[in-house]
C-alpha cells in the first residue's frame, strides 16, 4: 500500500474493520472536547450600531472604530457597570468594533450571560459617543477659540481703521463728508452685530453628530464554540486522525505484498498459492492477559489494509492447489524428502495452509511445522531435513522481517527451496470432487498475483 493511491474503499475498509478502535477514539475525543468545554465557559455575544452622520473618509472611520474600543471607554463602561471583580483590562478581550456600510460602527460584546453581554454593548455604544463627543468638542472649542481671537483682532483693528478714516474727512457740514462719515458708523455698527451674532451661534456647532441606534439586542443562544460543538468537533478531530494515522502506516509500512518484495527478501522463488477459507469471528483473544481481550475488544488483531477475501473454487480445487505444490517439492528434491515448514507467528492463516499442506503431502514429501518469531526468528538445527519450505501470507511481513527469517535458516544450515502464499478466500458450497479426478484437470498452479488468480 505504500506505493497506492489512497483511494475511498481503503477509508471503507478502515472504517468495516476498525469500527470499534474508531469509535473508542472518538469517544475520548468528545471527552477532551467536554473537558475543554468546562474549562471555557459559555458565553453570550451580542451587537449595537453607532451612525455617524456627515461625510467621513475611510482612515477617519477606522479611527473611530478604535476609539470606541480604547481602553478610555472600556474603563468608563467597568466603571459604570461596576460588576464584582471586573475591570477594563478583563473586558478588553470580551469586546470588538468595525466599520460597516454607511458610516455604521458596530460594536460587539460577549460576556457570561446575555442580560451582561447586552448591558455591555449599551454601555460601550453610551460611553464611545460621550467620549468621541468630548473630544470633538474639545477640538471644535480650541479651533473656535482661535478663530474668535483672530476675529475680535480683526473687527478692533477695522474699527480704528473707520475712526482714521472718519477723523480723515474734510471737516465741516458739508454733505459729503456728512455722508461719509455716516456710512462709516454704519460699517462699524454692522461688524459689531456680526461678532453678536457669532457669539450666539457658536455653541450649536459643538453638538455631537453621533446616534446610538436603539438598543443591543438580548442574546438567545450561546457564542460559538458552544459546548455541543466542542463535543462534537473533538469526537471528529479524533476520529480523522485516527483513520489519517491508519493510512499513514500503511503508506509508511514496509510490509511485502507482491511476489517481487517476498523473492527479493527470502533469496528464493515463489511454488505456488493456495486457498485458505475465512473462518467466522473469533470468540475470543488470541493472547492471553487484559492486553491480548483490549486488543481483541479494539479490533486491532485482524489486518485492516488486506484486501477483501476473493470468492474462491469448490474443496476440489483448493485440494488440487495443495497438491501441486507437494508434487512440485518432489520434483525439485531428491528422496528422502523431508523438509522444515517454517510459519511465522501470528499468522494463522499461514499455520492452517502449512497443517493443510502436511496433511495432503503425507510421507513424500514428509514435512515438519515449526513456528518461528518474526522480530527474533530461531529455526532448529538442521537433523535429516533437506531444506525448508517458508509459508506465509502476503502483506504479513516486512522485508527485513523475511530476511532475518531467511538468515535463520542459513545459520542453522537450512537451504529455502522455495516460499508459498497463503491467501484467504470466501469458501462456496462444496461440490463434488469427481469433476476432478487427477492434478492433471486442475488449471495452472503458478502465477504472480498473490492476491488471487491462479496458484
Amino acid at each position: 500500500m505504500n506505493d497506492d493511491t489512497i483511494r475511498l474503499a481503503v477509508v471503507g475498509r478502515i472504517l468495516r474493520r476498525r469500527w470499534r478502535l474508531l469509535v473508542v477514539f472518538a469517544v475520548v475525543g468528545a471527552l477532551v472536547g467536554y473537558g475543554a468545554s468546562l474549562l471555557f465557559p459559555p458565553r453570550w455575544a451580542t451587537s449595537i450600531s453607532v451612525v455617524l452622520s456627515g461625510t467621513w473618509d475611510d482612515r477617519a472611520l477606522l479611527t473611530q472604530a478604535q476609539i470606541a474600543t480604547s481602553s478610555v471607554v472600556i474603563d468608563r463602561s467597568a466603571a459604570a457597570l461596576q460588576w464584582p471583580g471586573v475591570t477594563g483590562i478583563k473586558l478588553k478581550d470580551q469586546v470588538s468594533a468595525a466599520v460597516t456600510d454607511g458610516n455604521i460602527i458596530k460594536i460587539s460584546s460577549s460576556a457570561d450571560t446575555p442580560v451582561h453581554a447586552q448591558q455591555l454593548a449599551d454601555q460601550l455604544a453610551q460611553q464611545y459617543v460621550a467620549f468621541a463627543s468630548q473630544i470633538a468638542n474639545t477640538n471644535a472649542d480650541s479651533a473656535s477659540a482661535t478663530q474668535e481671537a483672530a476675529l475680535r483682532k480683526l473687527v478692533t483693528q477695522t474699527s480704528s481703521r473707520i475712526t482714521a478714516l472718519s477723523e480723515g474727512v474734510s471737516p465741516g457740514q458739508t454733505v459729503e463728508g456728512v455722508q461719509a462719515r455716516t456710512e462709516l458708523e454704519q460699517l462699524r455698527t454692522a461688524l459689531e452685530e456680526a461678532v453678536t451674532k457669532l457669539d450666539q451661534t457658536a455653541p450649536a456647532s459643538n453638538q455631537g453628530s453621533m446616534v446610538v441606534v436603539g438598543s443591543a439586542a438580548l442574546p438567545t443562544s450561546e457564542a460559538p464554540p458552544t459546548r455541543a460543538e466542542l463535543v462534537g468537533g473533538g469526537a471528529l478531530l479524533f476520529l480523522l486522525l485516527t483513520v489519517i494515522g491508519h493510512l499513514t502506516a500503511a503508506r509508511s509500512g514496509r510490509r511485502a505484498r507482491t511476489e517481487r518484495e517476498i523473492t527479493s527478501a527470502l533469496g528464493t522463488a515463489l511454488l505456488g498459492t493456495v486457498d485458505v477459507p475465512a473462518e467466522g469471528r473469533a470468540h475470543g483473544p488470541q493472547g492471553r492477559g487484559p492486553m491480548g481481550w483490549t486488543r481483541w475488544l479494539l479490533g486491532v488483531e485482524t489486518q485492516w489494509d488486506l484486501p477483501t477475501a476473493r470468492t474462491s473454487g469448490d474443496e476440489a480445487s483448493r485440494q488440487i492447489r495443495y497438491r501441486r505444490v507437494g508434487s512440485r517439492l518432489r520434483e525439485q528434491l531428491p528422496p528422502p524428502r523431508r523438509l522444515l515448514v517454517v510459519v511465522p507467528e501470528g499468522d494463522e492463516t499461514a499455520g492452517r495452509a502449512a497443517g493443510r499442506l502436511v496433511a495432503e503431502a503425507g510421507s513424500d514429501p514428509m514435512l515438519r511445522v515449526v513456528r518461528v518469531s518474526a522480530s527474533r526468528p530461531v529455526v532448529p538445527d538442521r537433523v535429516t531435513e533437506s531444506g525448508a519450505l517458508v509459508v506465509l501470507s502476503a502483506g504479513s511481513l516486512s522485508g527485513g522481517e523475511l530476511g532475518g527469517i531467511a538468515e535463520a535458516c542459513a545459520d542453522a544450515r537450512h537451504e529455502i527451496v522455495g516460499y508459498v502464499v497463503a491467501t484467504t478466500v470466501r469458501a462456496r458450497p462444496a461440490r463434488s470432487a469427481d469433476r476432478f479426478p487427477d492434478d492433471d484437470a486442475a488449471p495452472a498452479a503458478v502465477g504472480a498475483d498473490l492476491r488471487g488468480g491462479s496458484a
